[in-house]
């Protein structure tokens, strides 16, 4: 079985920060988490799900949306299967709930590309950010 659990969402106020994690379990990801591109994605009420950041498979690469870039930061723990999403500077539209995402074919540049076919996803955690 595998497994996206996402945590570390909830209620905040423009320009504060929020981390959120991803833990990344199962067989699949026990000895083969390094092989997938990691990413978040949102999705506001009555709106598509967006692309927010990816990182790739050891770490070294990233890429942003451009509504993020500068506020949010990616960055994975291979030792812990863990993916985080640093949120600084929040907006009232980042809220959202926020899905993580593991791809195996897709490097972080063109993760964005793929939201129609990830290979897996988390259940999401909402954000709210109050104006």
């Amino acid at each position: 079985q595998v497994q996206l659990v996402e945590s570390g969402g909830g209620l905040v106020e423009t320009g504060d920060s929020l981390r959120l994690s991803c833990a990344a379990s199962g067989r699949t990801f026990s000895s083969s988490f390094s092989s997938y591109t990691m990413g978040w994605f949102r999705q506001a009420p009555g709106k598509v799900r967006d692309f927010v950041a990816a990182v790739s498979r050891g770490g070294g690469a990233t890429h942003y949306a451009d509504s993020v870039k500068g506020r949010f930061t990616i960055s994975r723990d291979n030792t812990k299967n863990t993916v985080f999403l640093q949120m600084d500077n929040l907006k009232p539209e980042d809220t959202a709930v926020y899905y993580c995402a593991a791809d195996l074919g897709s490097s972080a540049q063109r993760l964005d590309e793929r939201v129609g076919n990830i290979d897996y996803w988390g259940k999401g955690v909402l954000v709210t950010v109050s104006s």
